[in-house]
């Protein structure tokens, strides 16, 4: 399938470069606002640049919209109008009404997806099949100030990735939800049942986070999304006290991942779900929820 990328921003490049080197895909075009952004972009992977929207809508079979998120709706939109298939990069939108709105737009002959990077990550899957009964979970997602990021909160630019992870991944069923925190850092308590659930979120920090950890009756399991490792920590072997220390041993295990790069896992996905006609895993009513779920935490937030 020949595959299109609307924006070319960090995200919108890493598109371009995964469609490129994906062997489903054939051509990949571009299209940005800013065409000499767009021409180097297409210098150093290939692509093919397009002087107008409806150029690209013409040759893409499927498109990826990597536009700012105030922009997402109007370029979604058309989009799906053209009747071409697509995958939004998280948000779905800048607001849930504008969600709604999309959805009721969506025909069922053509693939939609949200593009929650860290549902492709192979920990996830990996603690999903190790997680039994969980007591207590904590996710930290925490970067240094950026730039880049304009008109969002830390909610939707950050922990909204765990928020997908903990509701789609890892619980399911009724919740209660408690936040606290600024536009730039924050934080939500779930509660499934008697589990807490603990999402932080900063972009105020000198050291990037990108982690998760569980705790149950018998083991705790630590995962980091950056490298890609799994550790599962089991109640001490020995202990007791040795020379007036105290003494503990664990049974430490490292898990097996296979290491991927999470955007080609996703981006493959979804040229195959629109060249099968099958849904993307992450489906347009989860991305709106998502979001109903980060206009609920922003409440709690301060101005």
């Amino acid at each position: 399938m020949d595959a299109g990328v609307i924006g070319t921003g960090a995200m919108g490049r890493n598109h371009v470069r995964v469609y490129s080197e994906l062997k489903e895909v054939g051509t990949t075009y571009i299209y940005d606002l800013d065409t000499a952004a767009a021409e180097a972009v297409a210098a150093t992977t290939g692509a093919e640049v397009c002087r107008s929207m409806d150029e690209l809508l013409r040759k893409a079979e499927c498109v990826s919209v990597a536009v700012p998120t105030p922009y997402h709706f109007s370029t979604a939109h058309q989009v799906i109008d053209a009747g071409v298939n697509t995958l939004i990069e998280k948000p779905i939108c800048l607001t849930v009404e504008e969600g709604e709105r999309l959805l009721g737009e969506i025909p069922d002959d053509i693939t939609v997806g949200v593009g929650h990077i860290e549902r492709f990550n192979p920990i996830v899957e990996e603690i999903r099949g190790l997680v039994t009964h969980p007591l207590y979970v904590q996710v930290s997602r925490h970067n240094p100030t950026s730039a880049r990021v304009t008109g969002s909160s830390v909610v939707e630019d950050l922990m909204i990735h765990d928020i997908d992870v903990v509701l789609n991944a890892l619980f399911s069923g009724p919740h209660t939800l408690t936040s606290t925190g600024t536009q730039d850092i924050a934080s939500a308590l779930f509660t499934f049942g008697t589990t807490p659930v603990y999402l932080s979120a900063s972009r105020k920090a000198s050291k990037k986070v990108r982690t998760i950890y569980v705790e149950e009756e018998e083991a705790t399991i630590e995962g980091d999304f950056m490298t890609q490792e799994v550790y599962v920590y089991r109640k001490p072997g020995a202990y007791g006290l040795e020379d007036g220390h105290y003494r503990q041993e664990n049974i430490i295990e490292k898990v097996l991942v296979n290491k991927v790069e999470p955007l080609k896992t996703e981006l493959q996905t979804f040229v195959r779900a629109a060249r099968d006609g099958t849904p993307f895993p992450v489906t347009p009513e989860q991305g709106l929820a998502n979001l109903r779920v980060c206009e609920e935490i922003k409440k709690g937030l301060l101005a």
